[in-house]
């Protein structure tokens, strides 16, 4: 379905090796996203190019930031982006992905069986499972991509990673202008702010070809999370951080 080539190239363009095993994985992860989208609502990108840029590479961005063995929580996933690309070019990442709607982890369920990924679904909500004491400080990086304004997902993410760990928000350009009052929530939060990292995805675009702005922005967890983050969802909306 998608041109397992181009992808090869774009992924290594980002540092990440893809073999022949992987690049059929992703192929066969397109082609369930596709088949699914008929009938519920994944993606609105289906056409196999937009497929390979706009979900694959940019959820390989992620990739250079995941230390080896890494548990990552993937907050709010939908259609598991970014962490099932992610697992599928690092087969030693322990994949966790959340989401408050129980038809997309039915979805992730089948595509990680499928595609014999180590992941595991659960079904909360961030600011629920952010309190659990089971999923609480338990992760060496969460990620999220979009979801909220940079605070609010600071106060859904942070929550769930453990000391010496770190929080990836895969962002556009807008982010640019949420950096200070993120770096604030991230204080509250136990976190502190390493980088705020532009990338063109793809990163070197054939002459005519579509590009876009990625904004990785980076937190290190420093300290704790105070038992009171995160609040519940009606607080968190009321008064962002």
């Amino acid at each position: 379905m998608i041109d397992k080539a181009l992808l090869k190239r774009y992924a290594a363009d980002l540092g990440v090796t893809l073999d022949d095993a992987q690049l059929s994985r992703f192929d066969r992860y397109a082609e369930r996203l596709c088949e699914w989208n008929e009938n519920m609502n994944l993606t609105g990108i289906t056409d196999p190019y937009g497929i390979v840029i706009r979900h694959f590479i940019d959820s390989l961005t992620l990739v250079p930031f995941l230390k080896e063995g890494a548990a990552l929580i993937d907050v709010g996933t939908g259609a598991g982006f970014p962490a099932i690309p992610a697992a599928i070019a690092r087969p030693d990442v322990k994949v966790t992905l959340l989401d408050s709607l129980k038809k997309r982890l039915t979805f992730l369920d089948v595509v990680t069986e499928d595609l014999k990924l180590s992941a595991v679904t659960v079904h909360a909500r961030a600011e629920d499972g952010g309190q659990d004491p089971a999923l609480r400080e338990r992760f060496d990086a969460a990620t999220a991509r979009a979801v909220a304004a940079l605070p609010t997902l600071c106060e859904y993410c942070v929550p769930f990673v453990k000391r010496g760990g770190l929080f990836v928000a895969l962002k556009g350009p807008e982010v640019d202008t949420q950096l200070a009052d993120g770096r604030r929530a991230a204080d509250k939060l136990g976190a502190t702010f390493r980088e705020s990292r532009t990338l063109q995805v793809p990163v070197k675009p054939a002459e005519g070809e579509e590009i876009f702005d990625r904004r990785l922005v980076v937190f290190d967890k420093t300290a704790a999370t105070p038992k009171a983050y995160p609040r519940p969802a009606a607080k968190i909306a009321k008064k962002p951080l």
